[in-house]
């Protein structure tokens, strides 16, 4: 046990948990083409806590890893935990976050500089760059977002479909 899981019935006990892993993934069908993204909550032993995903578009894969990342750090911030490590497939995410790439895109720098703001609440994050197969869950849900995202961009006038658009979907 540690000092951010207090036993059961201290006083002042929280149900929040003092440490979290978010899985991130963005997937994109184009360069730029529909997106999905999606983020999924885990105990440090493998429980899933919540899984999230959002299908927008059309933008660039990279962003779509943005918007992974921005959706796992909203779902970590409602359990409130104290500490987080962040897996992504994606080098560039992982590296830029952590200073190690300088962000250079337009597209990117207002993505990068939001996630680096939703860090503050946290006392300590760790990211990790992690194996496409060690990212499963959170790919799986980012295609399914995806797919969401190709049904909508296909019902699009073709001089709009390479447009940034301003709409999230929800899935259902």
């Amino acid at each position: 046990m540690t000092d951010a899981d207090p036993p059961a019935g201290a006083e002042g006990a929280s149900d929040a948990p003092g440490y979290l892993v978010v899985y991130i993934d963005g997937a994109s069908s184009g360069n730029p083409g529909p997106c999905g993204c999606a983020a999924v909550v885990k105990t440090p032993d493998g429980e899933t806590l919540l899984e999230k995903a959002r299908a927008f578009g059309p933008a660039t894969n990279n962003v779509a890893e943005y918007q992974g990342l921005i959706l796992g750090l909203e779902a970590a911030a409602t359990l409130n935990p104290r500490r987080l490590t962040i897996r992504s497939d994606s080098q560039l995410i992982v590296r830029q976050l952590a200073g190690r790439y300088k962000v250079r895109s337009p597209l990117l720098k207002p993505l990068w500089r939001q996630a680096r703001g939703m860090l503050d609440p946290f006392e300590t994050v760790e990211i990790e760059q992690i194996p496409r197969q060690d990212n499963k869950e959170a790919d799986a849900l980012a295609r399914k977002a995806l797919e969401k995202a190709r049904q909508v961009d296909a019902k699009l006038p073709p001089e709009v479909r390479k447009h940034p658009q301003k709409k999230t979907f929800r899935l259902k």
